[in-house]
């Protein structure tokens, strides 16, 4: 039951976070701009594997060649929809990422204003701009690694009746959600000068609110446009977060 209550507490985050850009709206419009620009490219990109996912599932199976019609349309059907499904599971995990790197400054100046109206902001961990993108991007490919290291077998446990149907899209939304928390509260972790591992382990300490957080908005994030409107909620959602429940003020962290 605690678990539970803590992944409940998880998903009562996001809807702080939602609560918080309503009060300030222009920061809500301020943090859409990033989300925007991401979303029309991965728009683009998810288009185009869409038309072409047939073709692709042609190339990659040319075991099926000698088989009957019906066979191969029906085998190049299942795996362009699985093509294409792994494809919009990586763009929704990857989007905050990407997002989160081109909007840095966006969100920076977002999360540091949710702190503001909770309270002083916690400071002397700062980088240059510069060195804060390279190391949002270091963070961001090592955390993809540890995505992909946990959906490439789940892809092809996919093909697996029953299991591929039931089991799998369940540990893909969790597996995906923590790392979207993952993301989500990086800015506000760095800024108490928590460096990757400090953060990971933080999160693995806190599964299940971290779980709540992030699986919520991994099915929000499929739908068309939500990603981006709940972008800067998700933002303002984790800051909360942090300075609530993961890392209040007075617990200490080790920076290595």
């Amino acid at each position: 039951m605690g678990h539970f209550r803590s992944f409940l507490d998880g998903i009562g985050f996001f809807f702080q976070g939602l609560r918080w850009v309503a009060r300030y709206p222009r920061w809500w419009l301020f943090g859409l701009i990033p989300a925007l620009i991401v979303f029309v490219l991965y728009a683009v990109g998810l288009y185009l594997l869409g038309t072409n996912a047939l073709d692709i599932a042609d190339w990659a199976t040319p075991f099926a060649d000698t088989w009957g019609e019906g066979a191969q349309t029906a085998l190049h059907s299942l795996v362009g929809l699985a093509i294409f499904g792994a494809g919009l599971i990586l763009s929704v995990v990857t989007f905050t990422a990407v997002t989160l790197i081109l909007g840095e400054p966006f969100y920076e100046k977002l999360s540091e204003k949710v702190e503001e109206t909770h309270g002083d902001v916690p400071t002397g961990h700062g980088l240059p701009l510069w060195k804060s993108i390279l190391r949002s991007i270091k963070d961001s490919l090592i955390t993809l690694g540890y995505v992909l290291l946990f959906t490439i077998p789940l892809f092809f446990l996919g093909f697996v009746p029953v299991i591929g149907q039931t089991v799998v899209p369940v540990l893909g939304a969790l597996v995906s959600g923590f790392f979207l928390t993952v993301e989500l509260t990086t800015l506000a972790m760095e800024r108490r000068g928590m460096v990757r591992k400090s953060r990971f382990a933080l999160l693995r300490g806190n599964k299940a609110p971290a779980l709540g957080f992030g699986v919520l908005l991994f099915l929000l994030f499929l739908i068309p446009l939500v990603a981006v409107v709940a972008m800067p909620a998700a933002v303002a959602g984790a800051a909360i977060m942090v300075r609530t429940r993961l890392a209040p003020a007075g617990a200490l962290h080790p920076q290595t």
